[in-house]
Order: C-alpha cells, then sequence, then structure tokens
C-alpha cells in the first residue's frame, strides 16, 4: 500500500518517469522479480477496440454534479473514438475503505516500529539512555495522525484481535481484489471512475469535519487500486463550476502499464485540457 506517486504536467512526462523507477529492488521486498519492459507511447495514441467498464458503485454519496457531468462526457468521447463502454460491477466497493484503514494502520505499526533515532530519520537530543533516546525521537517526529495509527494498527495486531480485525480485513481484501479480476476477466481492459468525489475542497468546507473523516471521504475511489493491486493513473478532463479541475481515473491490469497508459495519453488528446495559469489564478485581484 505504500506506494511512490508520480506527478507530472503530462502522461508521456510519467511514463519517463516510470520507466526510470520501475524494475526489482533487491533491497525492497516488495517488488516483483518479473523484468520490467519499459514503456513506450506513440506520438497520437489510440483507443480503439477497447473496452471500458464503468463501476456501477462508483456513484457514491457525495458525488458532485460537475463530477458526474464529467464523467459521462468523457465516456461518451472514448465511444465516439471507437472504444466500447460498458456498466459493470464491483459489488465490494462500499467495504473497501473500511478495509484499507485497518490494513493501513497495521502496516504503519509494522513499519515505524524500525524508527529508532538512530539509523535514520530524526534523532532527539535526549541520550540519558538509549530508551530515552528511542521515546523522545518517536515522539518528536510522529505526529497525531501517525501516532493515532501506530495506536491503532498495534490494537489490531494483539493476540485476541487479530483474526477479528487484520485476517478478516485481509479476507475481504481478496474478495475487493477478486472483484476486479472478474471484470478483467469479464473481457473488459480498462475502468474509468472519478478520482475524487469534485473539486478541491475548501479549507472552510474540509475543516467542518475532523481530517480522518475528510480524507475517507476522498479516499473513496483511489485506495481500492491498493487493494487489489493493479495500476492507476488519474488526469484531469474539465473545470468544475468553481473554475478548478476535475480528474477521472483509469484502472488497468496488473502488468499492463502500457495499454494503460497508452489509454491515458488518447483520453489526455481527445479532452485536450488546457493547462491552468497557476500565476494568474494565484495572483489575481
Amino acid at each position: 500500500m505504500d506506494v511512490p506517486g508520480i506527478l507530472t504536467r503530462s502522461v508521456d512526462d510519467a511514463v519517463v518517469i516510470l520507466n526510470a523507477l520501475a524494475g526489482h529492488d533487491p533491497k525492497d521486498s516488495t517488488t516483483v522479480f518479473e523484468p520490467f519492459k519499459p514503456c513506450a507511447l506513440p506520438d497520437v495514441a489510440s483507443i480503439k477496440g477497447l473496452k471500458i467498464g464503468i463501476p456501477q458503485e462508483y456513484h457514491a454519496p457525495g458525488l458532485s454534479s460537475d463530477m458526474k457531468d464529467s464523467w459521462q462526457h468523457v465516456a461518451d468521447i472514448v465511444e465516439n473514438a471507437g472504444a466500447t463502454v460498458k456498466r459493470v460491477s464491483l459489488p465490494h466497493t462500499a467495504l473497501s475503505i473500511v478495509c484499507y484503514h485497518v490494513l493501513c494502520a497495521c502496516e504503519v505499526a509494522s513499519n515505524m516500529a524500525r524508527y529508532d533515532g538512530l539509523e535514520y530519520g530524526h534523532r532527539a537530543k535526549d541520550e540519558s539512555s538509549t530508551e530515552s533516546l528511542y521515546a523522545a525521537s518517536r515522539h518528536e517526529a510522529f505526529n497525531n495522525v501517525v501516532r493515532g495509527r501506530i495506536l491503532a494498527g498495534n490494537y489490531f495486531l494483539l493476540k485476541q484481535n487479530y483474526d477479528r480485525y487484520y485476517v478478516q480485513a485481509q479476507r475481504v481484501r481478496r474478495l475487493i481484489s477478486q472483484d476486479f479480476w472478474n471484470t478483467f476477466r469479464s473481457g473488459i481492459d480498462i475502468l474509468l471512475t472519478p478520482t475524487v468525489l469534485g473539486d478541491a475542497p475548501s479549507y472552510r468546507w474540509f475543516s467542518k469535519a475532523d481530517n480522518r473523516t475528510r480524507t475517507q471521504e476522498q479516499d473513496v475511489f483511489t485506495q481500492p487500486a491498493n487493494m487489489a493491486g493493479i495500476p492507476a493513473i488519474s488526469l484531469p478532463v474539465a473545470l468544475s463550476s468553481n473554475g478548478l479541475p476535475l480528474g477521472l481515473q483509469l484502472l488497468g491490469q496488473p502488468f499492463k502499464e502500457q495499454q494503460l497508459l497508452t489509454a491515458a495519453k488518447a483520453i489526455e488528446q481527445l479532452v485536450n485540457f488546457r493547462a491552468l495559469d497557476f500565476d494568474k489564478l494565484l495572483y489575481c485581484d
């Protein structure tokens, strides 16, 4: 679940970074051993002949009307460009966000156990004892969000809770992954979904609830890819009624990044989203 995210100005730029990052790392046990074949995209990408799935469960509560319209608009565009668009079902989508937060907390608790202030990361000045150095380094380096996840993760991993939370979450994760595999086996090549519920939220709206609630709301569409272990890419397709970008997400099959990125570039070219003038947005009167 802890993977690097590539942020670029275009799909072509994302390919350049992906080709540099991808491949087996002998010091990272989470990387696959299969050799990576660098991606190379055509100058003019085509989506003709692909089967695009529209998951019905992604019509989630809180999805903005702007996002719904943009989703439908892009689906129409790719269909007119020669792709086949079909409604599909991922029935365990609603369970994904809860499953993700249980497993994420367990992973954070496990990963953060190695941070002691000696080998890497922040080191406190309290060196009165090894135990004091460990405790002070972790206290100073971890904010409340990280501490909360460590506490929750350790709780889920307790012997008396292990089967009830961790094992059960892994079973649900398998069901979520199976939903995607069933969809791909039915002939669907790529899924097209919203990235988040709408455009970038205002601070006033975001602060009306706690950080955990808001992040859960915004993660509802993106974390199933982590649960299923599949590649995904988000790209801007339109502006909302507030003048802010709206993004759609493409989810592909494992180890078929070439197909996914080619489709993303095709949509990028078909939509022709105008680059934003950030100076004008930031410094306008």
